[in-house]
C-alpha cells in the first residue's frame, strides 16, 4: 500500500527569541517543500486559530511549508494597545522572516506572509521593509488601512480576498489595491462576511492563497527535503 504525503508532514513546536521575548509557534515542513508561508494572525487570535490552520493544511497538500506564529507573548496580550501595535508586529514578523532563513529545512524556500486581519497590515509592513526577501503577501479580510504608509512601497506580488458582505473592510481594501504599486489582485469572495464562516467560503481562501503562493513562491526554488 502507498504512503500519501500527509505522512511525510510532521508540525513541529518552535520558539522564536524576539529580544526579550520568545515567541510561540508551529512549523510544518512538508516532502520536497516548494516555498514557506509565515502567518500573521488578526487581533485577538493565536496560532491556533481554526480558520489560519485550515488555510495552513490546504498550503502544506501544496507543498508549501508553514510557520503559524504567535507575534506577542501571552502577557503582551493583555494590552490592546500591543494587539493593535503594528509597527511592533511587522518587527516580529521580520525577525521570524529571519528565524526561516536561518533554518536548515526553510532557508532554500521562498518566504511568503499570509496575514489575516489586523495580521494583515503587519504582514504589509513587514513586506514593504525587506523588499525582495518576500516573495508574495495573502491578506484574508484584512485591515489595510492600518499599513497606509507602507502600501506604496510593497513590492511583493499581493492578493487581497474579502468577503463580499464584509462592505467596510471591502472598501479599505479596494483604497488599498489603488495604493498598492506592486503586482496585486483583489478578489472578493461572493456572500461571505469577515471569517469566511459561510458554507465554501474558506475553502475559496485556502485555494486563492495556495494558488497565489504556489505562483510566486514555488517558481523561485528548489525543492528540500523536509528535515526529521
Amino acid at each position: 500500500m502507498s504512503h500519501t504525503t500527509q505522512q511525510t508532514i510532521e508540525p513541529r513546536e518552535i520558539t522564536i527569541r524576539a529580544g526579550r521575548r520568545t515567541l510561540a509557534g508551529t512549523l510544518t515542513v512538508p516532502a520536497e517543500a516548494l516555498g514557506a508561508v509565515v502567518f500573521a494572525h488578526g487581533s485577538g487570535s493565536s496560532r491556533f486559530s481554526p480558520r489560519n490552520r485550515f488555510v495552513a493544511r490546504q498550503l502544506q497538500e501544496g507543498r508549501l511549508a508553514t510557520l503559524l506564529l504567535d507575534l506577542l507573548e501571552e502577557e503582551e496580550t493583555q494590552d490592546r494597545e500591543n494587539v493593535f501595535n503594528i509597527p511592533l508586529l511587522a518587527e516580529r514578523l521580520q525577525v521570524a522572516a529571519t528565524w526561516m532563513r536561518e533554518q536548515p529545512s526553510t532557508r532554500a524556500l521562498r518566504l511568503g506572509f499570509f496575514g489575516a486581519s489586523t495580521g494583515a497590515a503587519a504582514a504589509l509592513v513587514a513586506a514593504a521593509q525587506v523588499g525582495d526577501a518576500v516573495g508574495a503577501v495573502v491578506s484574508r479580510g484584512g485591515r489595510p488601512d492600518l499599513a497606509t504608509t507602507a502600501l506604496p512601497l510593497v513590492t511583493a506580488p499581493t492578493l487581497l480576498l474579502v468577503g463580499g458582505n464584509d462592505e467596510i473592510v471591502l472598501e479599505l481594501n479596494e483604497q488599498a489595491y489603488r495604493a498598492l504599486r506592486c503586482p496585486r489582485q483583489l478578489v472578493v469572495i461572493p456572500g461571505a462576511t469577515h471569517l469566511f464562516p459561510e458554507p465554501g467560503a474558506l475553502e475559496e481562501v485556502a485555494r486563492l492563497a495556495r494558488n497565489w503562493f504556489s505562483q510566486y513562491l514555488a517558481s523561485a526554488n528548489q525543492p528540500v527535503a523536509a528535515q526529521g
